[in-house]
Parts: C-alpha cells; structure tokens; sequence
C-alpha cells in the first residue's frame, strides 16, 4: 500500500491527520462512556444500513430490469439456421445481438461477488456523497452510490486536513455482505462547525491486522492519497510503480487497471488489457481483485503462460538458476536465427536433376545464396513456395534448352522428379518451433550455432533439453517439459519461422442438423467469423491496448521482447523492485524497459512505506539485502507486533519433524495462512513433512520465486543458504522470501559444520 505522512507510530496513521483538535464533544469510540458509545455507534450504524438498504432494493430493481432486457432481445429473432443468412435478417440479428451483449454486461456487473457493495461516505460542506464498487442510482436518477473510480470519488482518496476539498468527515463502512457491521471516521475539515460525530481508529490499520487468505482483497476503501495518485495517473506511455516488499505496488497497478477502463472504457475493452504476473500461484492470488471492483474485460497470464495463444500451452517449470539466466539474455538471439536457418539433413547435398536428359546441380554454397536470398524480408515457414520457385529459376539459368522446353513445362519436369521433392522436404520443410529449440541439444549442432557463448553456456544450455530432462519435466504437467524461460524463446522463434502451414481442412466449420451441437443462439457475430479469412502472415499473436506486468524486475530481455509483441502500440503499467529482482544483469532489464518507453511519455510513482512485515521482521530482510545491495530501495515499515523473528537450526535428518513442530506453533499463534518457503531442492521434502501434521490445512508450500507478491500471517523459511545457492538472484531471492509474512517468521537452517552464511550479516 502507499505511503503515510507519519508512519513512526501505527496507530496514528490516521488519527494524525486530526492531531491538535479538539473533538471530545463529537467523538465516539476514543474514550468516555462505554454504554453511551456503544448506543451511538449502534444509532450511526443503523443509520448508514438504512442507505445501505436502499441501495441494495435499487439494486435488485436494475437487475429485473437487464433480465427483461435481455428476455426481449432473445426475442426479436429466432432462427434454426446455423450455415447461412438471409440479408433481410441482418438487422433483427444485430439488434437482438446487441441487446445480449449489453444485458449481459450489465448483469455481469451486477451479480459479481462483493465484500460490500458501499464503503465509504464523505460529508461536504454541502452535500454527502456515498462512495462503492459500481454506480448505482435511484428511480430519479439521483445517485444513492458513485463508483470509486469517478472524478466525484476523488476526495475520498485525496482530501486531508492540509487540503480537505470540501470535506468535514471521511467515513468507511464495513459491511459483511449487505449488513453494515463497523465505521471507521476521520475528521479533515475542524474548522466546520459541523455537529458530525467521529467514530473508530482508522479503517486502514484495521484492514492491516486482519488474518491473510489464499485470495488477494481490494483496497478501495483504504487507498491512500498517493496510491490514488499513482491509480488515475494519465494513460499514455509507461508509467512505473515502484516499491519495496509489502507497499501494495500489485494492488495499486490491478485498482489502476480497473480505473483505465472505467475512465477510457472504448479504448480498453475493444483492445483490451493484459495482467502479466510471475507465476500461476500468484495469478490465483489476485485473479478475483478486477471482478470485485467491477471489471472482468482483462486477460491474466503468467509470465509462462503470456504466449499460450501461440504455443498452446502455459508452463510453470524453473530450469537451474545458469540455464535461467542463459535464456533469458539477448545472446540467445542470435542462437535462435542460427539453428531456425540450420538444415535438419545436416551437412547439405548438391541439389541434382535431369531434364530431357541434361543433369542441372546446384552445389552447397549456392544453395545457401538461394536459401540467405529467399529470407529476406520473409518467415521460413512462409517461404516455401518462393524457395521452391528460387531453385527453379537456378536450374532453368543452367538449362541449355536444346529441346526448346517452354518454362512452364520445364518446371514441371523438374519439380516433379523425387530428387526434387526429397530435397525440398529435407531442405525447407515445415518447421515447428518446439522441433527447432529442442535440436539445441545437440551438443554438435550446438558448437555450430552458438559460437558467440562460451563452452561452458554451450553445456549448460545442451544438459537443459537433454530429453530425458524434457520427458521428467512434462509428467502430469499437460506440457512436453518446456520451462517458463523457454516460452520466450519459442515465441522468438515463432517470430523467425512463422506458424506452420495449416491443414486447410483442420479449421473448415462441421454443421449439424440439429441436435446438441447446435448452439442455441447462432450470433452475427459467429457467422461473420465462420467466414473471415485470416492472413497467414500475419502476426499469430494477440495484442493488447494497455500491459500491465507485475514483478518486472524479474521479467528478462527475451521475456521483454515476448511481451512486446503483445502490446506494439499499448500504454505499459510496470511495477517492481530491483531490490528484489531473480534476474542478475539488471543493466540489461534497464535497458529492455528504456527500449519499451522509447521517447514516449513516463511517469514514475514510488510507494516507501511497508504496512505488509512487521518492523521486527523487516530490520532482519534489510540487513540481507543491504549486506549484497547496499543501494537497495527499502521501505518504511509502520506495523510492530513485538515478537522478533524465531532463527532455528536442525540437523538435516530432523529437519522434517523441525519444520513440523514450527508449523504447529505457528497455527496456534495466527489466524490465517501459514506459508512454508523452501528452495526447489527441498520442496517435495517439506511438502511430505507436513503432511496430516497439525495446522497442514493451512499451510502452503511454495518455493521463494513462486512467492512474489503473496503474504501469508507466518511464514517458514527452510534453509536460506539453499534458496541464495539455488537462484539466480541470490540473496535478492531470500529478501523476497523474508518478507512475505505479516506477523510472524521463523527461518530453520540446516546445522552443519558452519554457521549458516546468511547470517553472518546479522
């Protein structure tokens, strides 16, 4: 979340802004009479359930109404034809198409789940406004709710007793469903002779003690004044969000996503917005926050998932922290055009055939002119037909034509002959790129192809797609074993060679007289795009109006690129930490982000103030970090709980019942998720120690990198030494795991002949 004014006490972060008034005649709930508090809190309460009430009854009034909408627009036109239509019928069915997609929006947005649908109030000098998730008015038109991302909602974020805007009073309400259960206020505007009452401490710190789940909650209705800047920042160009652990950058860029499109609703739901975040655990995470707030028009993909529209399928596999960091670099570029243009024969034939009979040949090396010529400008897989026309010209320039062959029956004879044929499979056939990256492990054809790396990347890149690897890797995982780091390069290479050709019989429309596989509403919509043609030299991929990317301080070169063909006319939404980045050329992530702003506009926010790790906790992770990275961007952490972190030891045989034991303790001590983080080498171990142990229903057990962005109420952290050891990042990669919990941590090293070498910062 964003940073406070005061943060040096946490229970002043918002009673501060009220500091020095005098308010015991108009307070409740901070001192006083208990009964007589409570009898006014109960009155306030009831109060703001009567307005809940009837936004709720408006509610249920909008709802039967999008209902009959959509009733009506089914009826306007009903067909049985599912192959054809009538031009007469154009019209009804656009009608009728129109009126569904309208009320299904609208129902959409209204039945979505809400953890209360009104949650603020601003008393003005002259009005009152309650503020929610969606806009919802009365049978006059009159507002009962504004949705918070209207310029009306503004001051609810914005106003403070330095600049109130108009505002005496900024109430939340807390509501459980549509029951109002607790109102937190604050007083900006004493000089008002107003008569409001003042009740709770703070909705903010309030939401902050709150027990964490497995799904990420909004926090629209305690946004700070500076996240609500960074929020509605203008649209054009990139803007960056920047913060260290426990800041709410995520939160902040997915309520910013949801402002966008509420703000420029043409322009992002016809290009549409894409969330890209680290991992699938985490898109699980947060993949309820846009919904909540109103808006479902966005794609979420993990980084291993951002080209499935290409490839056809999402991966979560880690290669070793050397392969990592290999296949993310740009010098895998010119690797991929070097093997994308490698013969799959090997050492390539002189091309010969007999016409009438006179022997024409092309030799290798004008093979290879032919091949060089035929690419420029063209995709392999979309050259076929003007190599073959290349090499028919070669020969027809040898040709003596003594028998005075027209052309065309001169490429007849040629091009039929099965030398012909067989050296066109072998030289230039159908290339997929999942067939092409895998040749890379061939150490041979490697040496060949990759002489800008060293021997060394050589072998570690050739051990990667070792097929033995590949074939472990892809068990139960509904994919052939590529790793996350690999999607980027196989979109590379879909780049360089195209898709390959189609069979023109895979996509020809099936239709059957009724029956189940008929649809029940054949729209415009599905006829026009029976029909449409798509270019096959198109770009495969689908692109977006506005990227937003998570953690992009772990997004490499090759990923950049990838995301890049996703969004080549798009505004960008970044948000990270190079504090806590996997990647270690941060110079070469500076400058794939400078070539994605190029010289347009950018704008930059940074969140300085942790309300996630306790302060206890957060000394401990900024030591770590400033020990390797002394420039480290930390932030302030306002929240103390008074336990300090628990730094235990076991042997490795009595690790299991170690990280048990810690498990239990920490069950009884939180309310919400336990989160035990381990490097990959120990993850199946920790996972089978705990299972059926006390409190394992709570528990969940990820390694650091699948972490990012989560939070959890306590967090185990298995072997550090292990998790620098066993990432690329280092202890960059340990800080992230440091900082997950919101009250309490534990780390349990392995005891061995020295002391653990995290440590010896501390």
């Amino acid at each position: 979340m964003h940073e406070q004014k005061s943060p040096e006490n946490p229970s002043e972060s918002r009673g501060s802004e009220t500091s020095g008034v005098d308010r015991n005649d108009h307070v409740a709930g901070r001192g006083g009479s208990e009964g007589a508090e409570h009898d006014v809190v109960s009155q306030e309460i009831a109060g703001e359930q009567a307005h809940v009430d009837r936004v709720y009854q408006a509610l249920d009034v909008a709802t039967r109404s999008a209902q009959q909408v959509a009733a009506e627009g089914k009826r306007i036109y009903q067909t049985d034809r599912g192959d054809y239509l009538r031009e007469e019928d154009g019209t009804a069915l656009f009608e009728r198409d129109a009126f569904a997609y309208q009320s299904a929006k609208r129902l959409a947005a209204l039945d979505s789940e809400h953890e209360g649908l009104v949650f603020g109030r601003l008393d003005l000098t002259n009005d009152t406004r309650y503020i929610g998730r969606i806009g919802v008015r009365d049978d006059d038109y009159e507002p009962l709710v504004i949705d918070w991302r209207a310029p009306a909602a503004e001051p609810f974020y914005r106003a403070t007793p330095q600049a109130p805007m108009n505002v005496i009073r900024r109430r939340v309400l807390r509501c459980r469903n549509d029951r109002v259960v607790g109102i937190e206020d604050d007083l900006l505007d004493s000089s008002k002779d107003s008569g409001l009452l003042i009740v709770g401490e703070g909705a903010l710190m309030a939401s902050l003690s709150r027990a964490r789940g497995d799904a990420m909650r909004d926090i629209v209705a305690t946004i700070q004044a500076e996240q609500d800047e960074a929020i509605r920042a203008p649209h054009q160009g990139v803007t960056m969000i920047a913060g260290g652990p426990g800041t709410g950058k995520t939160v902040v860029a997915l309520h910013r996503a949801a402002y966008l499109l509420y703000t420029h609703r043409r322009r992002f739901e016809r290009g549409g917005v894409l969330v890209v975040g680290p991992s699938a655990v985490f898109m699980n995470y947060i993949e309820r926050v846009l919904p909540s707030l109103g808006e479902d028009a966005v794609t979420l993909h993990p980084v291993g998932g951002v080209a499935r529209d290409v490839l056809g399928f999402s991966t979560e596999r880690v290669d070793a922290p050397e392969a990592a960091t290999l296949k993310g670099s740009l010098r895998m570029l010119p690797v991929l055009k070097a093997v994308a243009n490698e013969p799959l024969t090997g050492r390539l034939e002189p091309l010969r055939v007999s016409v009438k009979g006179e022997v024409l040949t092309l030799q290798p090396a004008q093979l290879t002119a032919i091949r060089n010529q035929v690419l420029e400008g063209r995709r392999i897989n979309r050259a076929r037909e003007a190599a073959e026309k290349a090499l028919l010209n070669a020969l027809w320039n040898q040709f003596t034509n003594e028998h005075e062959l027209g052309r065309e029956v001169f490429d007849d004879l040629a091009s039929s002959q099965a030398s012909f044929v067989m050296f066109m499979h072998a030289w230039w056939p159908s290339l997929e790129a999942t067939d092409v990256l895998a040749r890379l492990g061939d150490r041979e054809l490697l040496d060949r192809v990759g002489a800008n790396l060293t021997t060394t990347e050589r072998d570690v890149l050739a051990a990667s797609y070792d097929p033995g690897l590949m074939e472990r890797s892809s068990r139960g995982r509904g994919n052939p074993g590529w790793s996350v780091a690999d999607v980027a390069l196989l979109d590379e290479l879909v780049a360089i060679i195209g898709l390959p050709e189609a069979d023109p019989e895979a996509d020809r429309p099936v239709f059957i007289e009724g029956g189940a596989d008929v649809p029940e509403l054949v729209t415009t919509a599905d006829l026009l795009s029976r029909q449409r043609e798509v270019d096959p030299d198109e770009d495969p991929q689908e692109t977006f109006a506005h990227v937003l990317v998570d953690e992009s301080q772990d997004v490499t070169p090759m990923q950049w690129r990838m995301l890049r063909r996703r969004g080549p006319q798009a505004s960008w939404t970044l948000v990270g930490d190079v504090a806590q980045s996997s990647y270690p050329h941060l110079e070469e992530t500076r400058q794939a982000i400078a070539d994605i702003a190029g010289r347009g506009p950018q704008q930059r926010f940074r969140l300085s103030t942790n309300y996630r790790s306790p302060a206890e906790v957060f000394r401990l992770a900024a030591k770590v970090v400033t020990a390797a990275h002394p420039h480290a961007d930390l932030p302030h952490a306002v929240r103390s709980t008074g336990v300090d972190p628990v730094l235990d030891t076991a042997p490795v045989e009595q690790l299991p019942a170690a990280l048990a034991r810690h498990v239990a303790d920490l069950a009884g001590q939180v309310e919400g998720t336990i989160g035990v983080l381990a490097p990959p080498s120990l993850i199946d171990l920790s996972r089978d120690a705990l299972e059926g142990a006390p409190g394992a229903e709570r528990v969940r057990v990820v390694t650091p990198l699948q972490a990012k962005g989560l939070e959890y109420d306590a967090v185990v952290v298995v072997s550090p030494d292990d998790i620098v050891a066993e990432n690329p990042g280092g202890e960059r990669v340990l800080y992230v795991a440091l900082t997950r919990p919101t009250q309490r941590l534990v780390t349990l090293d392995i005891e061995g002949d020295a002391p653990a070498r995290w440590r010896r910062v501390l």
